[in-house]
């Protein structure tokens, strides 16, 4: 036996083999033409340049679960795989590896040359999250591993761009828009993270052009950008400013008069009431100066640094500016004051770099119309948030969304299909790439220099790994999708934009439902992040406690759309689970060996109808948990009936008949443990894949080639309520016998007198003929079932349906144990006096730390508590004593 099944659960041991072996046998794979109804689902995917990280494992461990139930029902079950291109953090990675090695930038190699070292990188390591999927166990359909930047997912990007261009959806304009200075890219609203940085407000005086004496006083958080102010606002309702509406100003350090004008934006209780205006960098400034036919003076460049006719600020890093100009403004005696001030500065969401809004001409896609139908999606019900509370936090973005900036001043990635004449000056777009000019057949003509956004090409991502701009089986198969799967942090990146463009593009939602799960943090519950040092790497976990516990552990616990903390202890705990199963299986193969032919099942005893009850509710329970996404519900199911309900329980209730003489209560024990631990494998299945297979490989009668494509189980056995009510008030005596033991500390291996008083005479009867149960696992010999209200010289404990003494003749010395309880007893009473004058005297309670006084507190509590059981099992002693 030892040969087939190692005494301890050892997972490296057995699953990358299962994992070859699934894969060998092309178990993963879905084709349109194979019979049941679809259920789909497409991998977010993850970065090219991606690795492992919990919030992967988290994400892919769903996923998997509800791909592999749905494949064990039947259904004709697709997991598209697939990587991002990731346009911004690949090729940073790539310039920082060759500033690094070859000491020079993608300028120096050029474009064409850069781009070829981008995909030599790709082809080196983009694989690398692939394998990292694999070890975890994500059972997608690899043959089908697409890549944002394919032919067919260029081909799809490339038809999009030119039918939303041509439908005037997609334009190329001038206005301010966020720049990332260290990415050297303009980003969309949604790549801008928002955090409160600690600042200052700095209040400028402003001279009159009329009566420099005279001035009003500004208030800006920004000083260097002063440099390209063209106005002053207040509000028109401000009486303070009313007079000075339609003047002028000179701007300090520039000597250039800019106007005063009223603007309703303006806020009266923001600082002055009084606001500088410089429209090429602030969003809000740049829709005053439209209004009111401002000048737009850029002078922060792409990278951060001042522009070229600043005098001394030229070519100043922006921040340093500042604070040159800050102290320049204070020798020119214009500095009014200084206040520290905490504002929301907006920072790049992929380096962390504070962003600056300039104004820059890039390619914009019109949002409102797309918008539309995917608010109403939601609205109609073809499109259902799980929990329903994110498709408002959907909608409401939606309903206020803003033309999306698609371009990107990057070289790596999807290519802007437009084409400018030089002729001319005309823009063409185009499927296919241009050699002249349509309009005037030049043939002096340049592409575009910019990418797309990468989400631009992910917002396609469910119709166009299906064969889209082509009629595909797959796209009339799997479109669209059963769910997507994925954390509520890009809803707004890529969620809503895939609704947008599968509505318009394949005229109905890309997904019926959207599974929102929360953030993996750390076990303070902070943000795992490579600043905070706080990441554990997935890969680390598998391999010291194996994939099944690492998915386990974040299965349990987790509900829909809520944050979930990481804790090693409750890795373990999946890993002794696995123990546990793996021990019980093992017992089981054991006593298998030990008979020889077929299990025939004779007569049933009580614990056979029970367990068998039991795994139905289970099973049903599972099920029903599952189709609703409550994944870690339907895992807390199976954990308690595997761990309590068949090892602690059944498993014993049944020793007595695997090792006694009769052979048929022998065979009908084991035929009931084989088919209940068969059926909870596959129940457990799509949580702890690898165990399940490897102990189910070794079970008998096995109607399938491998656990991933058996059934999962359906209803075969009857509930019977009478049976559980039976099993479970024996249960609860032998609980009740246990804990008198405990309290009276007798020795495990000491048989005890058990005389269990019940009224119900059909109650009495089921313990009459299951007393073996009680002898057995309560150590209680002999049993005596009976009707008498009191039994002198015993402690008692009252169940539900029972009453239970325990004689003490020849159990315990009373005496001497109430002795030795008063002792007890009296320590802990000068314990508890020692605490309660600590806790009333002011000096500690005053000078201690909180958390110090809280934990004396709650020892109090404790120690009260404690004493209340110990006078009552003193009272009980004395009293069966007399």
């Amino acid at each position: 036996m030892s040969e087939e099944m190692s005494k301890t659960y050892e997972p490296k041991s057995f699953e990358k083999n299962w994992y070859d072996f699934w894969e060998s046998k092309n178990f993963f794979h879905a084709e349109p033409s194979n019979p049941g109804d679809p259920f789909a689902i497409v991998i977010p995917p993850p970065n090219v340049t991606g690795q492992l990280h919990m919030g992967h494992a988290l994400d892919e461990t769903l996923q998997d679960i509800l791909i592999r139930y749905h494949r064990m029902r039947g259904e004709n079950t697709l997991w598209m795989p697939g990587c991002d291109h990731a346009g911004i953090a690949t090729q940073a990675k790539v310039e920082e590896s060759i500033r690094k090695e070859e000491g020079i930038s993608r300028h120096d190699l050029g474009r064409k040359k850069f781009l070829d070292r981008v995909w030599a990188w790709k082809e080196k390591y983009g694989d690398r999250i692939v394998h990292q999927l694999k070890t975890l166990g994500s059972s997608c359909d690899w043959e089908r591993l697409r890549f944002t930047m394919d032919e067919g997912c260029s081909q799809a990007v490339r038809e999009v761009f030119v039918s939303l261009y041509e439908e005037g959806l997609i334009y190329k304009g001038t206005r301010i828009n966020n720049f990332c200075p260290h990415c050297n890219t303009a980003l969309s609203d949604i790549e801008v993270e928002h955090e409160n940085d600690q600042s200052n407000l700095w209040h400028l005086r402003y001279p009159l052009e009329e009566d420099p004496s005279q001035f009003i006083i500004v208030a800006t958080t920004r000083p260097e950008t002063m440099l390209g102010d063209t106005g002053v606002a207040v509000h028109p309702d401000d009486p303070r400013y009313k007079n000075l509406i339609g003047k002028n100003v000179i701007l300090p350090l520039m000597n250039r008069p800019i106007p005063i004008f009223a603007d309703e934006y303006v806020d009266r209780e923001f600082g002055t009431g009084a606001v500088k205006v410089t429209p090429a960098h602030d969003p809000n400034d740049y829709e005053m100066g439209l209004r009111h036919n401002l000048e737009q003076i850029r002078v922060i460049e792409n990278d951060g640094r001042m522009s070229s006719g600043l005098g001394k600020y030229s070519g100043l890093d922006r921040f340093e500016c500042r604070k040159i100009i800050v102290a320049d403004l204070e020798s020119q005696g214009v500095l009014e004051k200084i206040e520290p001030h905490e504002h929301a500065v907006g920072h790049c969401s992929r380096c962390g770099t504070v962003v600056e809004p300039l104004i820059s001409t890039q390619w914009f896609v019109k949002m409102e119309s797309l918008a539309k139908p995917a608010i109403e999606a939601v609205k109609d019900g073809r499109l259902q948030f799980v929990p329903d509370r994110f498709s408002k936090i959907y909608q409401n973005w939606l309903e206020n969304i803003r033309d999306w900036c698609i371009s990107r001043q990057l070289w790596w990635g999807h290519r802007i299909p437009a084409w400018t004449c030089e002729d001319c000056g005309k823009i063409s777009v185009s499927r296919i790439d241009l050699e002249e000019c349509p309009h005037c057949h030049s043939k002096n003509i340049s592409q575009d220099e910019d990418v797309l956004d990468t989400w631009f090409s992910s917002a396609l991502w469910p119709f166009e790994t299906l064969g889209f701009p082509q009629k595909t089986p797959e796209l009339e198969k799997y479109y669209p999708t059963s769910v997507l799967v994925t954390g509520y942090d890009i809803i707004f990146f890529w969620v809503a934009r895939m609704v947008m463009m599968g509505l318009k593009f394949q005229n109905d939602v890309p997904f019926k439902k959207v599974f929102i799960h929360g953030l993996v943090r750390d076990d303070k519950g902070r943000k795992m992040s490579k600043s905070l040092g706080n990441g554990i790497d997935p890969l680390d976990v598998i391999d010291k406690y194996g994939a099944d516990s690492l998915r386990f552990m974040l299965v349990t616990g987790n509900t829909p759309g809520n944050d979930m903390r990481f804790y090693w202890e409750r890795v373990e705990s999946a890993r002794n689970f696995a123990n546990k199963i793996w021990n019980a299986s093992r017992f089981l193969l054991m006593n298998l060996e030990k008979v020889d032919g077929d299990l025939e099942r004779g007569e049933l005893t009580l614990a056979d109808k029970w367990i068998l009850s039991r795994f139905e509710k289970t099973r049903a329970n599972v099920e029903k948990n599952l189709d609703r996404f409550e994944l870690g519900e339907a895992a807390r199911s199976i954990y308690d009936f595997l761990w309590s309900e068949f090892c602690d329980w059944y498993i014993e209730l049944t020793k007595s008949r695997l090792n006694g003489e009769d052979l048929s209560a022998k065979k009908t024990a084991l035929s009931i443990l084989t088919e209940i631990l068969e059926r909870t494998l596959r129940l457990l299945h799509p949580f702890m894949p690898f165990i399940t297979e490897e102990i189910w490989q070794k079970l008998p009668n096995r109607k399938a080639e491998s656990i991933m494509i058996s059934k999962f189980p359906a209803q075969e056995f009857q509930i019977d309520e009478s049976a559980e009510k039976s099993m479970n008030a024996m249960m609860e005596t032998i609980v009740a016998i246990r804990n008198l033991r405990a309290e009276l500390n007798v020795a495990p291996g000491k048989k005890s007198e058990a005389i269990i008083s019940i009224q119900d005479p059909i109650i009495g009867k089921i313990f009459e003929s299951n007393r073996d149960y009680i002898e057995r696992l309560g150590s209680s010999d002999p049993v005596r079932i009976t009707h008498e209200k009191h039994v002198p010289n015993a402690i008692s404990s009252v169940t539900s349906i029972a009453t239970i003494f325990l004689p003490l003749a020849g159990l315990i010395d009373v005496e001497k144990e109430i002795s030795k309880l008063q002792k007890e007893l009296n320590k802990l009473s000068s314990e508890i006096q020692k605490l309660d004058a600590r806790l009333k005297n002011d000096k500690f309670t005053s000078k201690a730390p909180a958390n110090v006084v809280e934990s004396e507190k709650a020892k109090l509590v404790s120690y009260g508590e404690k004493k209340i059981s110990l006078e009552t099992r003193i009272e009980q002693l004395k009293e069966v004593s007399k």
